[in-house]
């Protein structure tokens, strides 16, 4: 399997996703990111979760259904993201999933990052404030001259950090977590190429309407 899109609940992109998005070999929804991938034009494969937020109340047969309950250990993301891994993608692209609580927010930076995702090639997350990228070893980003993109190191120290295409570049730098050495660089060309040797670094790309 190569490419995922994972709905999740909570804020709409602001430009049209279809334009924005990868073609995907499977479409899964947790819980309440059904409705917006029904209305961004997206066809669901798998909806998970314990439907508690979700507003469609009629789903088509050919969706697979797994209902959990409400009263669990785990958020309908997780439990989306444990199921996509097995198949082992070369790329999952969540969607949505803060809907403006912090707290949620916080947690899908984390849940993105866990290193139980390893085996996925590339993980990404877009939201109405940007886009952001898991990078372990390397990735080649795309973006804005101009336009502003930050290094945070996720769950401990991101050594060897190696950058090309950015106004201030790094090279076998350790980014340590908790570091603010990272945030507010530029795009001093259309791609940011960025090397990791060990660790894992969340690359956010903020929307342009998100300022400076």
């Amino acid at each position: 399997m190569e490419t995922v899109l994972i709905f999740a609940g909570g804020d709409v992109p602001a430009a049209p996703l279809a334009e924005e998005l990868p073609a995907a070999d499977l479409v899964v929804a947790a819980d309440s990111g059904y409705d917006l991938a029904v209305s961004e034009g997206f066809a669901v494969d798998v909806l998970v979760g314990d439907m508690d937020s979700i507003a469609t109340e009629v789903i088509p047969g050919h969706v697979i259904v797994e209902r959990h309950p409400v009263d669990k250990d785990r958020t309908d993301l997780e439990i989306a993201l444990a199921k996509v891994a097995v198949e082992g993608p070369e790329r999952v692209v969540v969607v949505g999933g803060s809907g403006g609580r912090l707290d949620h927010e916080l947690a899908v930076a984390t849940l993105i990052t866990s290193e139980r995702w390893a085996r996925i090639g590339e993980v990404d997350w877009v939201t109405a404030r940007g886009w952001a990228y898991v990078v372990r070893g390397r990735r080649i980003i795309h973006g804005d001259v101009g336009g502003l993109i930050s290094l945070i190191a996720m769950g401990g120290t991101a050594s060897g950090v190696t950058t090309r295409g950015l106004r201030w570049n790094l090279s076998r730098a350790d980014l340590h977590h908790g570091m603010t050495l990272g945030v507010s660089n530029v795009f001093e060309g259309p791609i940011a190429d960025i090397k990791v040797e060990d660790g894992c670094l969340l690359v956010v790309v903020p929307a342009p309407s998100q300022g400076s």
